[in-house]
């Protein structure tokens, strides 16, 4: 009985609260003149980090903190529930959209709507990780790149949402429109990321040349500058003291690289290599 009354407590309480937390957003975006800038903010690093945090993980940490195990699980059946209600209520709003194309009615026919659903809530199920992912782009890699001399980014420019910008997409459309924005965002940054990790610690290609290939696509430097498989720690170190002995260590492609002062070499390595010089 006392699992049955928390679950029940939790789940209305966050279904209550992300509501009103959307409720909040939508009047914000209606803000003109100087104010419009709040509800820009927020669809960018870092203030978007918090908007992100309060409706994915925020529940799935308070619930089970006030109510164990009922908690979770009455977050968890809270957050599936407001959407369901946001989506309602969008699409009563914007009934003419509605009736015109979407792309949930294609998929829903090319797919099978039972089997679009499952799979779209399957992928929501990962949130928890990317936010994760978030987390360690925010914590770790500020005291990396002071010490070791990383490229700074400006987060904002990868971690942001637009698509609720773009004419006609409302409702369920609009809501994973918004969190593939989001999560697009998050993994490309962190593979920027990693890309100045591999470069700077371990510029050597793999012994597996499917492995380059597939790896190419997301650490282009696999083909612009690590050393074979098949050569010597002499040519990994000549590599180490080529590219980055200059003080800037940035994966081997880095635009900067080919702008950066006092390194004329890297100009040379990147025509040798076909780095592209845009």
């Amino acid at each position: 009985m006392h699992f049955l009354n928390h679950f029940l407590t939790a789940a209305g309480v966050v279904t209550v609260a992300l509501l009103l937390g959307a409720g909040v957003l939508h009047l914000l975006a209606r803000l003109r003149g100087r104010a419009a800038f709040v509800s820009a903010a927020l669809c960018r690093a870092p203030a978007l980090d918090w908007v992100i945090t309060y409706f994915t993980v925020l529940p799935l940490i308070v619930g089970p903190a006030v109510f164990g195990w009922a908690g979770f699980v009455g977050a968890l059946a809270g957050q599936v529930l407001s959407v369901h209600v946001w989506i309602m209520i969008q699409e009563w709003i914007y009934r003419d959209a509605v009736r015109g194309p979407r792309i949930v009615k294609v998929v829903n026919r090319i797919n099978g709507t039972a089997r679009n659903h499952a799979a779209l809530w399957l992928t929501a199920t990962v949130t928890p990780a990317l936010w994760l992912v978030r987390l360690i782009e925010i914590v770790v890699y500020p005291p990396l790149r002071l010490l070791v001399r990383f490229p700074k980014y400006n987060q904002g420019d990868w971690v942001n949402v637009s698509r609720h910008k773009f004419s006609g997409l409302v409702g369920h459309d609009l809501i994973w429109c918004l969190y593939c924005d989001w999560m697009t965002g998050v993994w490309s940054l962190g593979t920027e990321m990693l890309r100045n990790v591999e470069s700077f610690w371990c510029p050597i290609r793999f012994d597996n040349e499917k492995k380059c290939a597939n790896c190419a696509v997301d650490f282009p430097d696999v083909q612009l500058g690590w050393v074979h498989a098949g050569g010597n720690m002499r040519e990994v170190t000549e590599t180490l003291e080529k590219m980055h002995s200059n003080g800037f260590h940035g994966w081997f492609g880095h635009p900067a690289r080919l702008t950066v002062k006092g390194a004329p070499h890297l100009l040379e390595t990147a025509h040798e290599t076909g780095v592209p010089r845009g």
